[in-house]
């Protein structure tokens, strides 16, 4: 089977690269201290390349880009350890909105466009990796809901204008548009790992209009989320490929005992091995892309979030003390490994569910 991607793809792939170009430690020191951790006018350059609206369908004013089209740009963005928040605040929120809001909407064109950012506000502090909403509640009343509940982890949620949450109705689990300026609700900053700014979000009797309520079934939420954990994945292997060409290049500069350490045999063994991980982490990435199934796609994640961290652990090893700091990429291309393979479910919960379904299917 052929995994490379075709002319257009490695075309728009090029493209993004250029504008990806300029993103080394200075330029995302300064992207973090931006309020909200999102730089506006960046935000929008990014969006005249079409990034922002990749994930909205063509009917819709999109791009409506194929799976493989997300995974190719996700790898560019992990290979230039990218600190835009393309994935959690451009392709997953227009993968919900631009299937929950009606055709024309002006939101649609708004995250589109790059005028207006949204984030998803799914996870909650006592339900770790679930994403069905638990504590949060919307009750109907007279105008519209009631929204009622924490949220933890909202990646961008402290730049968004809006705000995607999940809460439990009478009807079952669903999402609600809401502005982030929106009276009863709350935010509090707060640095993850990789340096992203994320936000903690109460809702303290937050009333939204009746047509804030997304026109999804959970089912479509959930297929967003896979393939947003396949765009993550497709991100990590980027990020496990720089990881390695790095520290290979290291190996061969650096020099002991008068010769570079990569000449050592026990140095060789580890990059072969590390090597292998990373051909193991995008040969399970094309099989995902080619099988779509959600279950396939979350074990997958969990297979080269695992490949992405042994890979980052041989870098900052063979680095030296100097590997965990932020003077060097390796260090701050592991930090989003480290994140990344913890977004939408961590290696245990992706094989879990694997496992579930694959148990289902041959009883």
């Amino acid at each position: 089977m052929n995994f490379d991607y075709d002319e257009s793809q490695l075309l728009y792939r090029a493209s993004v690269e250029r504008f990806l170009e300029s993103s080394d430690i200075a330029a995302r020191k300064a992207q973090r201290a931006a309020p909200g951790g999102i730089d506006r006018a960046r935000w929008q350059a990014m969006a005249e390349l079409g990034l922002a609206a990749m994930a909205l369908a063509e009917d819709k004013g999109g791009l409506g880009s194929s799976l493989l089209d997300l995974v190719a740009v996700g790898e560019s963005f992990g290979q230039r350890i990218s600190s835009d928040n393309w994935l959690e605040n451009a392709v997953l929120p227009m993968l919900l909105a631009g299937s929950g809001l009606a055709q024309g909407h002006a939101l649609n064109d708004a995250l589109a466009s790059g005028e207006a950012i949204a984030a998803l506000a799914l996870f909650e502090p006592e339900g770790r990796h679930a994403t069905l909403p638990r504590s949060t509640t919307a009750k109907a009343n007279a105008g519209g809901f009631v929204l009622q509940g924490e949220k933890t982890f909202v990646l961008g949620g402290m730049a968004a204008d809006w705000l995607l949450v999940s809460a439990a109705t009478e009807s079952g689990p669903a999402l609600f548009l809401v502005a982030a300026d929106a009276p009863g609700l709350h935010r509090r900053s707060y640095r993850v790992v990789d340096g992203n700014e994320a936000a903690e979000v109460r809702l303290l009797g937050c009333e939204v209009p009746a047509e804030a309520r997304l026109a999804l079934d959970w089912e479509e939420v959930e297929a967003a989320l896979a393939t947003a954990r396949l765009v993550a994945a497709a991100e990590m292997a980027g990020l496990a490929q720089r990881l390695f060409d790095d520290t290979l290049n290291y190996v061969r500069q650096r020099e002991q005992f008068g010769q570079p350490i990569g000449r050592f045999q026990a140095i060789q063994h580890r990059m072969v091995e590390a090597y292998a991980r990373v051909d193991q982490a995008r040969s399970a990435l094309i099989a995902a892309v080619t099988s779509g199934a959600p279950q396939d796609i979350a074990g997958m994640k969990a297979v080269v979030a695992e490949a992405a961290l042994a890979i980052g652990r041989e870098a900052v090893q063979l680095h030296g003390g100097m590997g965990t700091t932020d003077e060097l990429e390796i260090g701050h291309a592991h930090k989003r490994v480290l994140l990344l393979s913890q977004w939408l479910g961590d290696p245990a919960s992706g094989l879990d569910a694997y496992a579930q379904v694959a148990i289902r299917d041959a009883a």
